[in-house]
């Protein structure tokens, strides 16, 4: 079996090509990266001696340079991971989340119909479906739920996922595709909200929070949201979307404090900033279709959770501090 993943010198990405050649050492995975700001190569020194992996730099929306991978390589699955993903970042640049994250995909998915593929996975994100009331806590995102989207960032990502959907439906392309809640783990590009916090407290630099720090996430430890992917990508149902959901509920500022705290950090160091233009208040995901029918669960708490990612930060300044130089 040989699997394409896209966007895997990033966060989610890398942790799932280290997730799939632990799992499936007898599979060949081939990451194609365009190693923006956002991707980091040193991050897969690791598995770079690995004969079963193998590191292309290119960006998805040149079809050149992802036929030729597709022609070399001859995959079985491609997952794509790659993306634009930081909603600042969209509201002052649109144009390039719609160019990477909308006709990046439509690039891959014509490279699987040219060449021939077992399965398209598209992972996405539950921002596609805008946000929910903080006085509702009955209420979850279903794959029923009507997108809705807030930013141009979910927007592209709706488009990507519409684009998935209809290639299926058009071409008959064998596509899936997963819609997660927040990630959190090793190897998180220090500008997201955990590991800005962990480096900023380290540094006793201000912890900048939005209004009041009342928005609520659901958070998913990477390593099992690799393992859904897993499932989805062999067992789940060509056609069919699955949400991926951590059941793990804090306010930003519920996190911040927790940080502080595990840090020996004083909360004075929490600064509050104007918020975000459109910024989703809740967020919450309804994971019971994944568990029915492929049999997947979070496993891990959060409260282990995130002692685990703020250990691994104390114990990888290498890795982090060159990415804040780098982005100073």
């Amino acid at each position: 079996m040989t699997i394409i993943v896209t966007g895997g010198a990033g966060f989610i990405g890398s942790n799932f090509v280290f997730y799939m050649l632990n799992t499936h050492p007898d599979y060949r995975i081939i990451c194609l990266d365009k190693l923006t700001y956002a991707g980091n190569l040193t991050t897969l020194n690791p598995v770079m001696d690995n004969p079963s992996f193998r590191f292309v730099k290119a960006d998805i929306c040149d079809r050149t340079a992802v036929y030729k991978l597709f022609e070399e390589e001859q995959p079985d699955m491609v997952i794509n991971f790659a993306a634009e993903s930081h909603v600042d970042r969209s509201i002052e640049n649109p144009s390039i989340f719609l160019e990477t994250n909308i006709i990046g995909t439509s690039v891959l998915m014509d490279a699987c119909r040219k060449y021939g593929i077992k399965r398209y996975h598209q992972v996405s994100t539950d921002e596609v479906y805008g946000d929910l009331p903080l006085d509702r806590p009955d209420l979850f995102f279903t794959e029923e739920t009507p997108l809705h989207t807030s930013s141009p960032y979910s927007s592209s990502k709706a488009g990507a996922d519409l684009l998935v959907m209809a290639y299926h439906r058009t071409y008959g392309l064998p596509a899936t595709i997963s819609r997660c809640s927040n990630n959190y783990g090793p190897y998180h590009f220090p500008e997201k909200l955990i590991p800005l916090m962990i480096t900023n407290a380290l540094a006793d630099k201000p912890l900048p929070v939005y209004g009041e720090g009342v928005n609520v996430r659901d958070w998913l430890y990477v390593e099992d949201h690799c393992r859904a992917i897993d499932l989805v990508i062999h067992k789940g149902t060509v056609g069919e979307v699955y949400n991926i959901g951590g059941h793990n509920e804090m306010k930003n500022i519920d996190i911040v404090r927790l940080i502080c705290k595990a840090l020996g950090k004083p909360e004075s160091l929490i600064t509050h900033v104007t918020d975000r233009k459109g910024h989703d208040m809740r967020y919450a995901i309804d994971p019971t279709k994944i568990h029915r029918e492929l049999g997947w669960l979070p496993e891990t708490k959060f409260a282990d959770g995130i002692k685990k990612t703020i250990k691994w930060y104390l114990d990888n300044e290498a890795w982090w501090k060159p990415l804040l130089m780098r982005n100073a």
